[in-house]
């Protein structure tokens, strides 16, 4: 099963693969990029606002969300995906950011410095125990 957040640029990552298995993709808004803030807002320092993000993850931009407010829906979505498909791979189309804040809640070792190492597009291989627990983390691209 694929699924993807509904931006093209991440769908377009994981479509190639889904078409070459007969495969479709089934979008999933809660797995889209994390709004940093409104676009009113001016970052003099794209790195430094998200450092700030990731020291405070309860702190938004005005219009943005906190790591806590994107990590709890991203991970909801996660969830869900995960109960569906027990036992079986799933492909998952996200963003750097999203994703580091995945792993962040599984755990907390993944912060600003894994998010910053990200390239994009990036593809990582997750694999979980029969209770959920995050067991290993593989970058499969080079």
């Amino acid at each position: 099963m694929f699924y993807s957040s509904p931006y093209r640029r991440a769908v377009d990552t994981i479509q190639i693969l889904a078409d070459r298995s007969g495969g479709i993709v089934v979008t999933e808004e809660d797995l889209r990029e994390r709004q940093l803030s409104s676009s009113d807002v001016r970052h003099d320092n794209f790195r430094e606002a998200k450092q700030r993000l990731y020291r405070d993850p309860t702190y938004a931009y005005p219009g943005g969300e906190s790591g806590e407010q994107a990590r709890l829906r991203a991970v909801t979505a996660i969830e869900k995906i995960l109960d569906k498909h027990v036992g079986h791979k799933v492909v998952i189309g996200t963003h750097g950011d999203v994703m580091t804040l995945i792993l962040q809640h599984y755990d907390s070792s993944y912060g600003y410095d894994f998010w910053e190492s990200t390239t994009m597009p990036d593809i990582y291989k997750l694999r979980f125990d029969g209770t959920r627990k995050l067991v290993q983390v593989t970058r499969l691209w080079e």
